[in-house]
């Protein structure tokens, strides 16, 4: 299945860490539109909402992913907050409570997001 969202939180070069300890996850959170909801929905992922957007987290064990550009060269795995990305994505098992979790097989940057901090051109 295919994904479309914006890249926020990116765990794809280390494995994330949470309450301080190594998942040993690769992640990545996309915000969503609500058109690539109800894709997600029927297969069984729970989409979460922050600050009235719909969001969800992408996850892999394995380092192997690709990371691509539009013309489907690999590129750094470093992709900066806010960039547009498409996920190619599995679901897994489903789980009573928390539903079916995605696993994040390849991703294509389809507009890399400039990674300017606000007033650096200054410093």
């Amino acid at each position: 299945m295919i994904t479309e969202g914006i890249a926020n939180f990116v765990n794809l070069t280390e494995t994330e860490f949470f309450n301080g300890k190594d998942t040993g996850k690769y992640s990545i959170m996309l915000t969503i539109e609500d058109d690539q909801v109800s894709t997600l929905e029927d297969a069984g992922v729970t989409v979460k909402e922050y600050k009235n957007q719909k969001q969800r987290k992408f996850v892999t064990q394995y380092d192997g992913f690709q990371v691509v550009d539009t013309d489907g060269e690999s590129i750094s795995k470093n992709i900066p907050y806010g960039s547009k990305v498409r996920i190619l994505w599995e679901a897994g098992k489903p789980h009573p409570t928390h539903g079916s979790a995605p696993y994040l097989k390849k991703i294509k940057v389809l507009e890399l997001a400039e990674h300017d901090v606000e007033g650096s051109e200054d410093f």
